[in-house]
């Protein structure tokens, strides 16, 4: 390892856009990897697949969180066992995923808290960037995965932090999917290794939003995705 190397933190839910985000800053920087567990359903699969995904891209320093607040807040189906998952029907076929409204899949101001906790560490750790994975493109439609979310918070980290030096880095989020896929096959990131449903831990449902968009992913991008699936919805337009 070179001496010298700029400083990171990479935020590493264990899905396929963080685990490439962290693959990047672990060819680029001397990354540390945060994992945050927030009661979403998949949380123990999320976690395995976070340690691992370190383990096979050496870094070694992590830190894996629980933030309490997003599940007693609920009002999302990833936290809610009242709220069911939905799965992409007839009218995501003809506007595609993320066109219509922000899905109930959407954690209120989820990013927020997970950015607010990576750089506190990254202060700590003297840190100069944090990593992370949000798309704009080819996704559910979330608010806080848009440019003009991070170009706000990166002001709200000037501000308020000892020096006002770190920067928030989203290395993924104008590329497509299956752009995504591609680059993460050429610096070998780990895809068997991460987890994208959002409803099941033993094998991936293969009908929820975020199985769909992997699944057309892989497909647009004529590789293999490694993961077994219960079941392998219709190609929906996205």
């Amino acid at each position: 390892m070179a001496v010298g190397r700029p400083r990171s933190v990479v935020l590493l839910s264990g899905g396929m856009d963080s685990c490439v985000c962290a693959a990047l800053a672990a060819r680029d920087t001397l990354a540390a990897a945060l994992h945050i567990s927030y009661g979403q359903r998949t949380e123990e699969k999320e976690r395995y697949s976070f340690e691992r995904i370190c383990d096979r891209l050496h870094i070694r320093t992590r830190l894996a969180l629980r933030n309490e607040a997003l599940s007693m807040i609920g009002g999302s189906a990833l936290t809610d066992k009242d709220i069911p998952v939905p799965e992409p029907g007839r009218e995501a076929e003809k506007t595609g995923i993320g066109a219509g409204e922000v899905p109930v899949t959407y954690v209120p101001f989820r990013n927020a808290h997970f950015l607010a906790a990576a750089v506190s560490w990254a202060e700590v750790l003297d840190a100069g960037s944090i990593y992370i994975g949000a798309v704009e493109q080819d996704s559910s439609g979330y608010p806080d995965c848009r440019p003009a979310y991070y170009q706000a918070f990166n002001e709200v980290v000037r501000a308020g932090t000892r020096e006002g030096k770190i920067r928030i880095v989203t290395p993924l989020i104008a590329m497509r999917k299956s752009e995504i896929v591609k680059l993460g096959l050429s610096l070998g990131a780990p895809f068997e290794l991460t987890w994208s449903c959002y409803s099941r831990e033993d094998r991936a449902c293969g009908v929820c939003e975020s199985c769909v968009l992997r699944l057309r992913a892989f497909e647009d991008a004529a590789a293999n995705d490694p993961l077994s699936y219960v079941a392998r919805a219709m190609s929906y337009k996205i």
